[in-house]
């Protein structure tokens, strides 16, 4: 299992759209980046619209980032697309066998440690920008350039 895609693929939608600020981002646009349906691109450019991270006017073709680059982390995206629920990165199996010493104490033992894990996953994301993420293709694409 692996983290829902929608958190990469909100990443692209809102770097594309940067990348293309002086033309139109359309979801058929967006979704000919991505390689996907354009209503899937609809459905998490809804959902970042709603975190407050696009803006999309009825009737008007494209969407417009709704903060400066900067403003907009990671984590915020990792939020806005539902990729889980908070404390919910981990799950841990129902019903162990209490008269195993191991099945009788592996959840306490574990969650906290997840807790953990899931804190230091968002604390990384928090610092890290679409900013940095744009930032990072336009150098790859000019190593591709050359």
């Amino acid at each position: 299992m692996s983290i829902s895609s929608r958190f990469a693929v909100g990443i692209h939608i809102l770097s594309l759209i940067e990348y293309n600020k002086d033309g139109v981002s359309s979801s058929e646009f967006l979704a000919g980046s991505v390689n996907t349906n354009p209503a899937v691109i609809r459905k998490l450019m809804g959902m970042l619209k709603n975190a407050g991270l696009i803006t999309v006017r009825p009737g008007v073709a494209g969407a417009e980032l709704a903060k400066d680059l900067s403003e907009i982390t990671l984590l915020d995206v990792y939020k806005a697309v539902n990729v889980v629920q908070d404390k919910e990165l981990f799950s841990v199996h129902d019903n162990p066998n209490p008269s195993c010493p191991v099945g009788r104490n592996i959840q306490n033992t574990i969650v906290p440690l997840f807790s953990a894990a899931q804190l230091a996953l968002e604390k990384t994301l928090a610092n890290v920008t679409i900013e940095d993420v744009v930032n990072g293709i336009k150098e790859k694409d000019q190593l591709n350039i050359t």
